[in-house]
């Protein structure tokens, strides 16, 4: 399958309460620390913002955001293995991002792994900069996070 048709399929959208338990498996996959459903069933009632990409009926990404008056904070961004460097992360997050401008969210903040490379890259190319390292952030492993905000 081209990489046009692919982009065809794949669809953004608002996370639902159907999604959570695909959600969670992708979550369980990629992270040492994964949120756990009841997690992702508690952010859904606060002021968060959690969008999906799909193909056909396939959960194949994800990404949250809380939100709180002009500001965001994006708390997960994940693609299922095997779904990986195709371009979905960034298509997902330029969804997320627009639907925090209908928001009128104007600064948003992230947290990411310094070793994370390609997300890094993502972020820079998205508008995020670098505005300093947290020591010791994250667990399992032990590693320093780069915090990165996109303003405007």
């Amino acid at each position: 399958m081209s990489e046009s048709m692919e982009e065809r399929q794949l669809q953004f959208r608002k996370m639902k309460i159907q999604d959570i338990s695909a959600v969670v498996q992708i979550e369980n996959q990629l992270f040492s620390q994964p949120w756990s459903k009841q997690a992702f069933l508690e952010s859904m009632e606060e002021d968060t913002l959690f969008v999906v990409a799909a193909d056909q009926h396939e959960i194949v990404g994800y990404c949250g955001m809380y939100c709180s008056f002009e500001e965001g904070e994006i708390t997960n961004v994940a693609v299922k293995q095997g779904n990986q460097n195709r371009g979905i992360g960034g298509r997902m997050l330029q969804y997320l991002l627009a639907q925090a401008r209908q928001r009128n969210i104007s600064h948003i903040i992230l947290e990411v792994r310094v070793s994370n490379e390609n997300a890094i890259h993502l972020y820079e190319k998205l508008g995020f900069q670098n505005c300093g390292i947290r020591k010791n952030l994250y667990e399992m492993p032990k590693e320093d996070g780069m915090i990165m905000l996109l303003e405007g």
